[in-house]
């Protein structure tokens, strides 16, 4: 949790007992339902709730944004990001139906009233979104291939709608086949961790 505290330090005391309770939260249901491998859990809020929160260092969202976190996994980056963002609407979408359970589930341990889980295909989704995160689900041209129609060409205010991509390794050869305006960002250059020395977030809009 201090290292969630070293970065963002100015959070509210509500914000500071949700991101405290996920640590117990996600070990209980560890234990149940895999959804963060073993030896990575003891890493939860460095890999998993920081890695997450690298998108609140780098970007503002209007209240009422619509935001959907595509192949969510265990709810990363969209539980994080709920908490830091009350205000910011979140779908939390994940095929597989055994990890929503478990995103359903902290979403209510935690009060989330701004966070909906969905256990459809993405491709299935209905409706349109201001924003999509998401973490390494696939090759950054079929992400946007198959997704980008659900993002909505109406910006709020001074928002460039788009889509939020955390993933690590050499992305030159993925980033050739985006035919599509894009900015990269280190997140090395925001967190002194070791773990983020591979680490990018890719807007795309």
């Amino acid at each position: 949790m201090d290292i969630i505290l070293k970065y963002f330090p100015g959070l509210s005391e509500n914000q500071i007992n949700q991101f405290r309770q996920l640590e117990g939260l996600y070990q209980d249901w560890n234990a149940k339902i895999n959804v963060i491998s073993r030896k990575d859990i003891v890493h939860l809020y460095e890999h998993h709730i920081l890695h997450s929160l690298s998108i609140a260092k780098l970007f503002h969202f209007n209240s009422e944004t619509r935001i959907l976190d595509i192949g969510t996994g265990g709810g990363f980056p969209g539980i994080p990001l709920a908490i830091y963002f009350p205000d910011v609407h979140f779908t939390l979408n994940d095929s597989i139906s055994k990890k929503i359970k478990v995103v359903s589930a902290i979403s209510e341990a935690l009060n989330l009233e701004n966070v909906k889980c969905e256990n459809i295909r993405a491709e299935q989704l209905k409706g349109t979104f201001d924003f999509i995160v998401s973490r390494a689900v696939s090759e950054l041209s079929v992400f946007y291939s198959n997704f980008s129609n659900l993002i909505s060409k109406h910006s709020k205010n001074d928002q460039r709608n788009g889509i939020l991509y955390l993933k690590g390794g050499d992305l030159h050869e993925e980033l050739k086949l985006l035919k599509k305006s894009f900015l990269i960002f280190d997140l090395n250059d925001i967190f002194e961790e070791p773990f983020f020395n591979t680490k990018k977030l890719i807007q795309i809009y």
